[in-house]
């Protein structure tokens, strides 16, 4: 972002860093910290947290910096902030509580942790800059509602692809172009893979097998689109989404006809995606232009003659693109990407195999289930069970594979946060107690 650099800038020149504050010290949140660490000015990453302390110690170690802190207590680390010194401990709700702390960074892809983490720094008035799909996509919009209430700002993050592809949006919707398509650019779908066919590519790339099959089996791109049609007001166009195949290498603009652009131009658009286009990683948006005069430029410009217009980001750069978003957070009260209001889609469970009667189900990126894309109201009035919450819920009856399962198939664990916040959700958007 252009105006962020040179604010952080300023901010560096008046001795005022911005103080940020890390939950989650994973493979991802190693990345943040190295970034914030060694190539970012003005912001100052004072304390990170992880449920094993020694994961937080690695993360500064990495990043340049041996000699931090232990903290037990909330003026232990505004002690050690006033001291411009480093702290690190397991208990992350101190990062929330800590009045020095400007923004809380929440690395965690954990929904329920993530929720409590969350909630706590929205009630101690802290922005929040999450990286935590599952959870945004899941109880996102009322978490916005605690935000918007309190005062502060809740967004996911510049650099991962939801990121990427609104603030495209919103330089397309700024040129006068109607954005009806939002796209992700995937080289894999298979919703079938599991954490054991991807151990060796995860192990060549350093990450949790479970986390790499989340990828694999369309989860995570699921809940990625389901953030920016919850941002833009767009839905799909049926569950799971259309989701073409190319062979790979094909350029993304001469891909994507494979849509039908009746329909692209219904209601607000659609959000979808395509595998084995170029140029990926990317990210792209499908606009339209209804004055002649500027469909002329358009094609002068090299976009074509239409009624589709194709623009795209070549890259997503994730961690290193964070600290933009904690800036424009805390210096401009600007979310990359945040819940216009009621959720437009959500992720739903669905069966990866047969199941059983009984069977607790795991985790996103496992073996049992994995996300679709589905539309908000199809999910509310036939209550179907978001995948968010799958982990830990009781099969009370089988489920064959591929089947989407609903609140009526399992028994929730009691007590949890999570369950809590998506049942004011759905309270606070759609029909009362009709849940839960």
């Amino acid at each position: 972002m252009i105006i962020v650099d040179k604010a952080l800038e300023k901010r560096e020149r008046e001795g005022k860093p911005i103080k940020v504050a890390m939950v989650g010290a994973g493979f991802m949140g190693r990345g943040i910290a190295l970034q914030i660490m060694k190539s970012v000015v003005g912001m100052r990453l004072a304390v990170i947290s992880n449920r094993n302390v020694e994961g937080a110690r690695r993360a500064y170690s990495e990043a340049g910096v041996e000699d931090v802190r232990v903290i037990e207590t909330v003026s232990q680390l505004e002690d050690v902030i006033a001291k411009k010194q480093y702290a690190i401990t397991a208990d992350a709700m101190l990062l929330c509580q800590a009045e020095s702390i400007d923004a809380i960074v929440e690395v965690t892809g954990d929904v329920e942790f993530g929720a409590r983490a969350v909630l706590k720094a929205i009630e101690n008035r802290k922005h929040v800059i999450t990286m935590n799909a599952e959870l945004d996509g899941t109880i996102g919009p009322i978490l916005k509602v605690y935000a918007d209430k309190a005062g502060v700002v809740i967004t996911n993050a510049d650099g991962d692809q939801p990121g990427v592809i609104m603030n495209l949006y919103r330089f397309v919707k700024g040129i006068g172009v109607k954005p009806v398509l939002c796209g992700n650019i995937k080289g894999l779908h298979d919703p079938y893979r599991n954490p054991t066919t991807q151990k060796a590519f995860a192990e060549k790339w350093k990450q949790k097998p479970h986390m790499v099959t989340s990828f694999a089996d369309g989860s995570k791109i699921s809940f990625e689109q389901a953030i920016v049609a919850n941002a833009t007001g767009m839905r799909v166009a049926r569950r799971g989404m259309y989701g073409p195949t190319v062979p790979s290498g094909t350029f993304i603009k001469e891909a994507v006809n494979l849509y039908p652009l009746e329909e692209l131009m219904k209601g607000s658009g659609i959000v979808d995606y395509i595998v084995g286009a170029e140029p990926g990683p990317g990210v792209f948006v499908l606009g339209t232009h209804d004055h002649p005069t500027q469909q002329h430029y358009l094609n002068l410009y090299k976009l074509g003659t239409g009624p589709l217009y194709c623009f795209y980001t070549p890259y997503h750069l994730c961690h290193f693109e964070v600290p933009n978003t904690v800036a424009r957070a805390v210096l401009f009260g600007d979310a990359a990407i945040a819940p216009l209001s009621a959720p437009f889609v959500d992720v739903v469970t669905t069966a990866k195999i047969d199941l059983r009667t009984g069977q607790i189900l795991d985790g996103i990126g496992y073996y049992m289930t994995y996300g679709q894309c589905e539309n908000s109201d199809v999910v509310n009035t036939k209550k179907l069970l978001p995948i968010g919450l799958a982990e830990g819920c009781r099969l009370k009856r089988d489920i064959s594979r591929d089947q989407v399962l609903t609140y009526e198939d399992v028994e929730l664990p009691k007590g949890r946060l999570c369950d809590k916040l998506r049942a004011e959700q759905n309270d606070y958007f759609f029909h009362p107690n009709s849940f839960l």
